[in-house]
């Protein structure tokens, strides 16, 4: 692997050795924190522990509802220097909506949330919010269902158009956790297709821990989602059974014991992405752990095994 990766990416033999200089590696904070998950908790005092660790290039924060809270964390963030990125999809998830949903008023729930969303990632001085796609509605439904989130997605990117800002949409499971419609990668190629017809500040974002649970190879997956990829996540996941404390899209600490993510997973999702040109954008992208952790874990813990394995996947490059 190592002289095959060399070859391809000659920059690493030219001094270039520090995943800084082609990336920016960030951590989830609402799924590290998982307490702050619903926009309330500790919400400064564990971001202010995130931006305290020089590790972190990035964090990707969601919702907060206090606004004196709000304004802290904001403080806290601008003199950090982290870039900072908003996930909405604990604010969908938690609340149940959808922006598939087959009724229209339900649908029209779920996109005044995340115009919700967007104001508050703009006050917050982020440039881009992150959203999935609601539950698969089954065969029958699934092509209304596309056209839906199409729409969906179209009236977003035009809200966030018009603040600057760009719209990325993460693919789940379809069968095991999740159940999302959005989805298999090919499918989130249609999609974001449909969606780019009108808008360039739209793309993908693809997680290392919901290939096993979408049956997918980063082999496959990535070069097919290449042209429309934005960000990525990294983590684990245990799928194979039920009774896994950490069964389904749980991401547990890599290496857990059943699971699917290790070091040598990561090494090989890292080597496909250099493959495919996604660390030659003009702008560092983001690649941040998306690890949460378990009822007899410390978030400190699982933040260590995280920097752990990415120092060993890297060494295996």
């Amino acid at each position: 692997m190592g002289e095959k990766y060399m070859s391809m990416h000659p920059a690493i033999t030219n001094g270039k050795k520090s995943w800084y200089e082609f990336m920016k590696v960030g951590i989830i904070h609402f799924m590290i924190f998982p307490s702050t998950m619903k926009g309330e908790g500790p919400i400064v005092e564990t971001i202010s522990k995130i931006a305290n660790d020089d590790f972190f290039t990035a964090i990707e924060i969601s919702w907060i509802k206090d606004d004196k809270v709000r304004e802290e964390a904001k403080n806290v963030l601008e003199v950090s220097g982290l870039t900072v990125g908003y996930g909405a999809q604990p604010v969908l998830l938690s609340q149940k909506l959808s922006l598939n949903h087959l009724d229209e008023t339900e649908r029209q729930k779920a996109i005044a949330q995340i115009k919700a969303c967007i104001d508050e990632a703009n006050y917050m001085g982020i440039e881009r919010v992150a959203v999935l796609a609601g539950p698969d509605p089954g065969d029958a439904d699934r092509d209304r269902a596309f056209k839906l989130l199409v729409d969906s997605l179209d009236q977003l990117c035009t809200y966030a158009e018009d603040k600057g800002m760009g719209m990325t949409l993460e693919t789940f499971d379809r069968e095991i956790d999740k159940r999302s419609l959005i989805g298999p990668s090919d499918y989130a190629v249609r999609l974001a297709e449909a969606v780019k017809e009108k808008h360039n500040n739209f793309g993908l974002l693809y997680d290392l821990s919901h290939a096993p649970l979408l049956g997918e190879k980063p082999s496959y997956a990535l070069p097919l989602l290449k042209d429309h990829l934005v960000h990525i996540h990294i983590g684990n996941c245990a799928m194979r059974d039920k009774e896994h404390p950490a069964y389904g899209d749980m991401h547990p600490h890599f290496g857990i014991k059943g699971g699917e993510n290790g070091v040598d997973e990561l090494a090989e999702f890292l080597r496909v992405l250099f493959e495919i040109g996604y660390f030659d954008k003009d702008e560092k992208p983001i690649v941040s752990f998306e690890v949460m952790p378990l009822p007899n874990e410390t978030s400190e813990l699982v933040i260590a095994n995280s920097k752990r394995t990415l120092r060993e996947a890297w060494l295996k490059l």
